[in-house]
């Protein structure tokens, strides 16, 4: 919590509420002192924020391996193994 002074703040607000409603980001003090303009600290927060979410949620490939039932993932186990054994069967092992 900030008390007793004035902060600069950007905030970001989600396209997706599903995911988050906002992001709020504390901006330096000497930021603006430096040369920064506003367009490239607004850039730089939807970055983090971007870099965020696919941090957390792993990406296009983790979504889409979450989204397959347990019971096709017990499915294709049972096949593997049964082929495994019909395998070993057949060779005499």
């Amino acid at each position: 919590m900030v008390k007793g002074t004035n902060r600069r703040v950007v905030v970001v607000r989600s396209p997706d509420p599903r995911i988050f409603e906002e992001a709020i980001f504390v901006i330096r003090e000497d930021l603006f002192h430096q040369g920064a303009s506003a367009e490239k600290v607004l850039a730089e927060a939807k970055q983090a924020a971007r870099a965020y979410l696919r941090k957390t949620t792993g990406g296009p490939r983790r979504r889409f391996l979450s989204h397959i039932p347990a019971t096709l993932y017990a499915g294709l186990g049972a096949a593997a193994a049964g082929i495994a054994w019909l395998a070993f069967r057949f060779v005499g092992v």
